[in-house]
């Protein structure tokens, strides 16, 4: 593929990106890049063109690069990076600033903002002369919002002025800089982005959701050239005699964009609701006119949010000029995302075939994001993975990446999880009384999931794991089918076989087992037929159907002598009949079906059922009698949904092998117990501690099988998963006298 062949081509094109904000709070950069490890590993290149993308949105950011200022540049990074760009035929579109304020010696507000990025910009063009698209300033707009108006990022202001002086300075920082680049490569191209969401409002703020609904174009029209004194936000911007010079050089001289960059997101669209009671105060906000609760409008508007196709009829509609979404991404669990890409990249298609030119859906921070449910504000950052996972330092492709691949080379994405509807096209999307757009009813389809999309089958289904995956399956959108022990008898092969012949299930998770460990040393042979011969029978039928098994083991499959958590592949030696039966079902599965995914894992607790240890524990207490618990054995406790959504997640990712999944945090029996009473008011002298040995157990219990993983934790806290489910739990009735 040429430089320039991505603009000829007759079908739509996918695109990748970085998430590379380097955005300022007060005296501190946070840079996506650095919490991502992208910075340090050059091989993230082979991986984007390993997924066959050839264009990708590529940082080459004037705050990391010119610190100091151009003559102290410092120029091995993006030499490295642009050498295998080119080595690996990947076209860049360059971007110079991402939601930044610049180095330390300039910001937003700085009249010498423009000047100052335009000298960064001609070096950068000077130094790179096959540079064909660049991105100056990303998003403008919405980092005056961000810096000027509502003060989250630096300069931190908060006043119509500075938004306005912000949003000009970053155009004018435009212009500036693609003339200077064009006197090096006159041919160079401007891929202006800028986020594109769409207001809405309940009918006495129409007046409010017009005019932000006006200003959401003000990034395009003002490099169009089309902002003078009859433009309808003229006056909001033209608040001193430096703006309006600015307008002028804007209006006299345009800079249109050559392709325009749509960034969009689920949460992107906003609702305007003077029904204030109904809101939690932090939501509530005024214009000095009305206040107002100012939300997501996928949480409140009975119509669901504008969508992907609409904002590209817009768009087109408006300006007749190239478009491409240039972010697509949403931080959610796996199937969700599958799910926002393909929309957007159907939309796409459709617009297309409409008569606009769409060139392009971008598959954004493919090495996912920190902290933009803070706004990038406050750490600790929340990482959302995008087709690669990197929490373990090595890159994991995920399930996005799979889906990318299958675009690029068939356009159509064949993953059942990916065919129900977003959850921002369910109902359950919604947490207050819905506000109404009549106008935009007649224009709303829901998408229906017929009976053709293949469910994934879930042995054991109304066990404590099993009715845990089929709640979440089903709140995820994933059509499950829950086989109780009566519907499916894992020992029975012909009753296996025809099971998956009929349902046809695109994965089959074992939920089933005998969970009994101390039984298990009476029960031997039920144990063993249950346990490992019926997870034999399981793989050798998903094998057969070419289909994945997502199986359960335990940490008692080690002897607790190791004195630390166990990783993966620590040797496994049971103690007991429980563990061996686990043990002999690993190793039978991967006989028969080298793909399986085995979590180990350990230590239940949920709020879904009400005989997990922490919930008995506090049913005895609240009696006021006194709960007896081993001291003497260390366990890692596991949430049942951070297992559940976890263990989805590896499915969907294609992962095979062991995997331990278990909160992080390792505490004895009667810590956990006492910690528990501590958080629900009860007495925690009440917990009584005892020797393992002393309980009566019929099965040896091993001293410390507390799990984590050297492959990556992708479970919370221990801490965090209590929280959450003291949040939730239905717990018993406390009776006793509180401590």
């Amino acid at each position: 593929m040429t430089s320039e062949s991505w603009e000829r081509e007759d079908r739509l094109e996918l695109w990748g990106g970085v998430e590379c904000t380097v955005n300022r709070v007060a005296n501190v950069y946070h840079d996506q890049l650095e919490l991502t490890g992208h910075d340090k590993r050059l091989s993230d290149i082979d991986r984007i063109a390993d997924l066959g993308i050839r264009v990708a949105r590529y940082p080459f950011l004037w705050e990391r690069v010119a610190p100091l200022s151009i003559d102290d540049a410092e120029w091995a990074w993006p030499d490295a990076r642009m050498n295998r760009l080119r080595e690996r035929g990947i076209t860049p579109i360059v971007g110079l600033v991402h939601h930044g304020s610049g180095p330390r010696r300039t910001h937003l507000l700085d009249d010498a903002f423009p000047r100052r990025l335009a000298d960064y910009a001609a070096a950068v063009a000077r130094r790179y002369p096959d540079i064909r698209y660049v991105t100056p300033v990303n998003e403008p707009l919405t980092t005056a919002r961000f810096a000027g108006l509502y003060g989250h990022w630096y300069p931190h202001q908060r006043s119509p002025q500075s938004f306005a002086h912000a949003l000009l300075n970053q155009c004018a920082a435009v212009h500036a800089s693609m003339r200077a680049m064009r006197e090096v490569i006159p041919h160079i191209r401007l891929v202006q982005t800028e986020d594109l969401p769409r207001i809405y409002s309940t009918p006495a703020l129409t007046y409010q959701a017009d005019f932000e609904n006006e200003r959401r174009w003000l990034t395009f029209d003002l490099l169009l050239g089309r902002v003078d004194e009859r433009h309808p936000m003229w006056e909001h911007i033209a608040v001193s005699r430096a703006a309006t010079s600015i307008l002028h050089r804007l209006r006299d001289d345009p800079c249109p964009p050559d392709i325009l960059g749509l960034n969009y997101y689920v949460t992107s669209d906003r609702l305007l609701d003077d029904r204030v009671s109904q809101y939690d105060k932090s939501a509530i906000g005024g214009n000095g006119r009305h206040r107002y609760a100012d939300v997501e409008a996928v949480r409140a508007l009975e119509e669901g949010i504008t969508g992907h196709a609409r904002i590209l009829r817009e768009a087109w509609s408006r300006y007749g000029i190239p478009l491409a979404f240039t972010e697509v991404h949403l931080g959610c669990t796996r199937e969700q995302q599958m799910r926002w890409l393909v929309e957007a990249w159907n939309a796409s298609r459709a617009a297309r075939a409409e008569g606009c030119d769409v060139r392009a859906v971008t598959a954004w921070a493919l090495f996912g994001s920190f902290g933009w449910d803070s706004l990038v504000t406050k750490p600790p950052f929340n990482y959302e993975p995008g087709a690669f996972d990197t929490r373990s330092g090595e890159p994991r492709e995920t399930g996005l990446a799979k889906v990318i691949r299958e675009l690029l080379v068939t356009g159509e994405c064949s993953h059942p999880a990916a065919k129900s509807p977003g959850w921002w096209k369910t109902d359950d999307r919604l947490n207050i009384a819905p506000v109404a757009v009549p106008a935009r009813r007649s224009r709303r389809r829901m998408p229906v999931v017929g009976e053709a999309v293949r469910p994934v089958l879930i042995a054991g289904g109304r066990g404590t794991l099993g009715a845990a995956f089929v709640r979440l399956c089903e709140a995820r959108g994933i059509v499950v089918n829950g086989a109780t022990r009566a519907d499916l008898d894992i020992t029975n092969a012909l009753a296996v076989r025809r099971t998956i012949e009929m349902l046809r299930p695109w994965a089959v998770i074992n939920a089933a087992g005998f969970v009994r460990v101390d039984d298990a040393e009476r029960e031997r042979s039920d144990c063993y037929r249950i346990n490992t011969l019926g997870v034999g029978i399981l793989a050798g039928e998903c094998a057969r159907a070419g289909i994945p098994l997502l199986t359960f083991s335990s940490d008692l499959v080690f002897d607790g002598r190791k004195g630390a958590p166990y990783v993966e592949s620590d040797r496994v030696n049971p103690v007991n009949t429980y563990g061996a039966s686990k043990a002999a079902a690993e190793l039978r599965a991967f006989e028969l079906h080298s793909s399986t995914l085995v979590v180990r894992t350990s230590a239940f607790f949920g709020p879904w059922d009400g005989s997990n240890f922490i919930t008995t524990a506090l049913r005895t207490l609240a009696d006021g009698l006194p709960f007896v618990a081993a001291s003497d054995v260390i366990v890692s406790p596991t949430y049942v949904p951070d297992l559940v959504h976890a263990s989805l997640d590896l499915l969907l990712d294609g992962e095979s092998g062991i995997w331990h999944l278990a909160n992080q945090g390792a505490v004895s029996w009667s810590e956990l117990a006492r910690e528990a009473a501590s958080r629900a008011g009860l007495a925690r002298e009440m917990v009584k501690e005892a020797r393992a040995d002393d309980l009566g157990r019929a099965a040896r219990q091993p001293s410390y099988t507390a799990l984590c993983s050297e492959r990556c934790a992708l479970l919370p806290t221990l801490d965090d998963a209590m929280d959450r489910y003291f949040s939730k739990a239905a717990l018993p009735t406390l009776t006793a006298v509180t401590a």
